[in-house]
């Protein structure tokens, strides 16, 4: 199986699970598990924040900054395709009593222009905006990276009009080797960010969100109240500094696969992709152009052993990750032609005409 549904799919390497079973313990509780203190400061330093908190993941981490930033009634802004907006539940709603506005985009990115004209003017009758959200690299709208200068600008007018400016961090790294800009560069001057460590870096669990000391006193508050410490979490943190010791190169790697992949692809029949395609770990491509669900041409590469995500009814979203090497691109690529061929042709081949009645056939 070539599996690129998702950099979730990734398995613990034989080093990461040694480094697990050899990884020294504590209570996270009491903050005396060494090797999570280590995570945690090693991931701040990282990102240029005071603090980091441990959490078991990045919809924990998103959800955290979220109710520690707003209050109820309060509304936050983030992208129309973003993780946070789509696929966490509405734990802002539901826990936090906060509202969203999603911002209509193409690729994940709003403008900054959008996000003044979605800053609500303080009044009594309308939720006051709050935080204003930043998913790097962006996630089921094609992995696009945003451009620092736009990020900087968006954070200096949340701050200007009072609001909070938050990163979601999920796939942060990929964007960093992508681009040569470091994480801290990317992070300076955000209110919240985390980088996950059960994508890309192949870990099995858990992600890190930093912010200032104040921050994360209240975030570890919240995570108390949304399940609690996890013990002896130093098992886990251990595979987080192994995959920031041996896995940020397999980043770039994992991003060269994925432009591979586009090269591979790209004039094959039918199959239509943004001008961004390609920028980091994640490929997507409509396959509208051939009359075909996104749902069926998936099912129909999953035959052959490549497995890639449908998104809604037209989208295809296919990820690179460290479990899928360059044989297992070429292997995906030769599949998503001859499927994007075979649906082609047949959608260019007309319908059999119905069959000619005979004369009295209805009266038989």
């Amino acid at each position: 199986m070539v599996d690129l549904f998702s950099d979730t799919q990734t398995r613990p390497t034989p080093g990461m699970r040694e480094a697990m079973a050899r990884a020294e313990v504590g209570d996270e509780q009491s903050g005396s598990d060494p090797t999570t203190n280590a995570l945690c400061a090693r991931v701040a330093d990282m990102l240029g924040m005071e603090d980091g908190v441990f959490m078991p993941s990045g919809t924990m981490c998103n959800l955290a900054s979220i109710l520690v930033q707003t209050r109820p009634g309060d509304e936050i802004i983030c992208d129309d395709q973003s993780h946070l907006y789509n696929t966490e539940a509405a734990g802002s709603a539901a826990i936090g009593g906060v509202s969203v506005k999603a911002l209509p985009t193409r690729v994940g990115l709003y403008t900054l222009e959008q996000a003044e004209a979605a800053i609500r003017v303080p009044q009594r009758t309308a939720p006051r905006s709050a935080l204003i959200s930043i998913e790097q690299t962006t996630s089921f709208s094609g992995g696009t990276v945003w451009d620092l200068g736009v990020m900087r600008a968006i954070r200096d007018l949340a701050h200007d009009k009072g609001l909070k400016a938050h990163i979601d961090g999920a796939r942060l790294l990929n964007a960093v080797v992508a681009t040569g800009i470091s994480a801290s560069d990317y992070a300076a001057g955000f209110d919240s960010a985390w980088i996950d460590l059960s994508k890309g870096l192949g870990c099995p669990v858990g992600a890190v969100l930093c912010g200032s000391r104040d921050f994360v006193v209240e975030a570890w508050r919240w995570k108390y109240r949304l399940g609690g410490a996890m013990r002896q979490s130093g098992v886990l943190a251990a595979a987080g500094l192994y995959a920031l010791d041996h896995h940020i190169d397999q980043l770039a790697e994992d991003n060269a696969n994925a432009r591979s992949l586009h090269a591979a692809i790209r004039a094959a029949p039918g199959l239509a992709f943004d001008p961004t395609a390609g920028q980091s770990n994640i490929l997507c491509f409509s396959v509208a152009g051939l009359g075909v669900t996104a749902a069926d041409f998936a099912a129909a590469c999953l035959d052959e052993e490549v497995r890639i995500r449908a998104i809604g009814r037209d989208q295809i979203r296919a990820t690179a990750n460290l479990d899928v090497d360059r044989a297992g691109i070429a292997r995906a690529a030769e599949v998503i032609l001859a499927k994007a061929a075979a649906f082609a042709t047949r959608a260019e081949t007309p319908p059999a005409a119905p069959p000619r009645l005979q004369p009295g056939a209805l009266s038989q």
